[in-house]
């Protein structure tokens, strides 16, 4: 499910060029502010290579160090420069180092100079010569047949990114110049595998770059400037949150989001069905389902049972002679099993069907667009006063956002106001308080979304200029209401909703005014 998306730069002008041309009506501050957001960026394959050099490099130049430590420094630290300065100053280098396990302890070719000519490898305990040994950071050594049998089968287990000395408690990592030469004489194959996870690496242990989750993959990542949970749109259009990698679901935390695609995928309602409308055969224990009047029914392996009490029964069912059973015993436990099977699967229905209508509107919405430039194209060939037809397209714009949002605030209300996952945070006084207060505004937010559509599909085009000016005053009315009734109800889930629960596991992407964040 994607939104339809302009430039951001496209927001800006058409925003500001309705500021100038409506003659004292003044837009929201909440659309026209220039907000501080996280800048977002795209990653290509062929600018990866780039993006990670620019970090190591910056760690060589700050610390001294060559490529290989300064690349495994910010393997260990996922990549955050800054958080490498701030430990290096804070704690110094030498435990700075030793956590990461760079070894910059001796010179190397000091060391490599005292060999004797024939030196003893302690793996596989044969004789070498010099020249058949590999020395590492650490300064410890091994013939080149033990390190590369031990680079081949770490890169196999895809542990390559950091590869440990084989000496016993060496905390050293290996310099991926050597790992990489011996394991291409023997298998150049497996050295360019290397070479690519080295190389994901900015991306896989990044926690500011995520790879774009499109199917089939564009091969972009996206990188964030800020560690705030939010969501974003690659550059082939691929809408997602950032934290989760799914599609974008504010304000639904991502917990919630989780559980309410596994809820809508597995078997958990159908199960709540059949609890209601079904009974098990007290032979085979299939359910069966009562298609007739009768309360005497038969499963398909041939067993006669009672409807009302589920007992065995002969074919000669009677209501003056049942053996062995009575259906006159209240069955408590299982009435109010079925009950509360029956009150989940309505509760379930009522906030899905709600989800589901909106994202079909949503659907049918998205394909206005070419609807929508023909009739502004019409608009345009007309010689008429006003030749900026931009309130359109932004009505547009904030009418899929809001769709889109507001179809996420029943799988929101779905859990927040349910037993699932906020389970005892909240008295059933104040949880019938607070979710009248939200309801009320989702009921606000439900009609003016539904008022711009109706908007939207009107034959302006074929309307007098005048007509055409008053549809222009009560579309950017409704934009700035229904954006304002978003934020609002924003501020609702964070501040009155999530803000009372205990726990911090419900975190959602912050309110924008544009919408989603394009990365550029």
């Amino acid at each position: 499910m994607e939104d339809y998306a302009t430039t951001d730069d496209d927001y800006y002008e058409d925003y500001d060029d309705d500021r100038d041309s409506l003659g004292g009506f003044e837009l929201d501050s909440g659309i026209v502010e220039a907000a501080t957001r996280p800048s977002t960026k795209v990653i290509t394959k062929e600018s990866l290579l780039a993006e990670q050099w620019e970090h190591i490099d910056r760690v060589m130049e700050l610390l001294s160090l060559k490529e290989h430590q300064a690349r495994t420094l910010l393997i260990y630290y996922r990549w955050d420069v800054n958080k490498v300065i701030q430990l290096f100053v804070e704690d110094g280098k030498d435990k700075l180092y030793t956590e990461a396990g760079v070894a910059i302890v001796y010179q190397e070719d000091l060391v490599t100079a005292q060999l004797p000519s024939l030196v003893d490898c302690n793996i596989c305990f044969d004789e070498a010569y010099a020249s058949e040994v590999t020395v590492m950071d650490c300064g410890h050594f091994f013939c080149n047949n033990c390190w590369t049998q031990h680079f081949i089968v770490r890169i196999n287990e895809g542990q390559s990114r950091r590869i440990r000395c084989m000496e016993s408690n060496c905390n050293a990592i290996c310099d991926d110049a050597k790992i990489r030469n011996l394991v291409a004489a023997s298998n150049p194959d497996l050295a360019e595998k290397f070479d690519q996870f080295l190389l994901e690496s900015y991306i896989e242990d990044n926690k500011r770059v995520k790879w774009c989750p499109s199917v089939p993959h564009c091969g972009n990542a996206i990188q964030i400037e800020d560690d705030e949970p939010f969501e974003v749109v690659c550059a082939c259009g691929k809408q997602f949150c950032f934290s989760c990698l799914s599609e974008a679901h504010s304000p639904c935390s991502c917990i919630m989001w989780e559980h309410w695609s596994k809820k809508c995928q597995d078997a958990s309602e159908t199960n709540n069905w059949i609890t209601v409308h079904t009974k098990p055969c007290p032979k085979c224990r299939k359910p069966v389902e009562k298609n007739g009047g009768c309360n005497l029914v038969c499963c398909l392996c041939g067993q006669a049972f009672c409807w009302l009490c589920g007992g065995a029964t002969g074919r000669d069912h009677t209501y003056t002679t049942i053996a062995y059973h009575s259906c006159g015993r209240f069955k408590e436990e299982y009435i109010n099993k079925a009950k509360r099977a029956e009150r989940d699967l309505k509760r379930y229905m009522h906030y899905y069907k709600r989800y589901r209508a909106h994202l079909d509107s949503l659907k049918l919405e998205s394909k206005m667009e070419e609807t929508i430039k023909g009739k502004i194209l019409a608009l345009e060939a007309r010689e008429s006063a006003s030749k900026d037809f931009s309130w359109i397209r932004n009505a547009l714009h904030i009418l899929l956002r809001s769709r889109r949002i507001l179809s996420a605030t029943y799988v929101f209300a779905f859990f927040m106001f349910g037993d699932d996952l906020v389970k005892d945070e909240m008295t059933d006084k104040e949880k019938e308080l607070k979710k009248n207060l939200f309801e009320n505004q989702q009921q606000q937010f439900e009609g003016n979304v539904e008022k711009l559509s109706s908007f939207l599909v009107e034959k302006f085009h074929q309307y007098d200029e005048e007509k055409v000016l008053d549809l222009r005053m009560r579309i950017i009315a409704v934009s700035v209401s229904t954006d304002n009734l978003c934020r609002n109800m924003y501020e609702c889930i964070e501040n009155d909703l999530l803000g009372c629960l205990k726990g911090t596991f419900h975190s959602i992407a912050p309110y924008k005014s544009r919408g989603v964040l394009r990365s550029c």
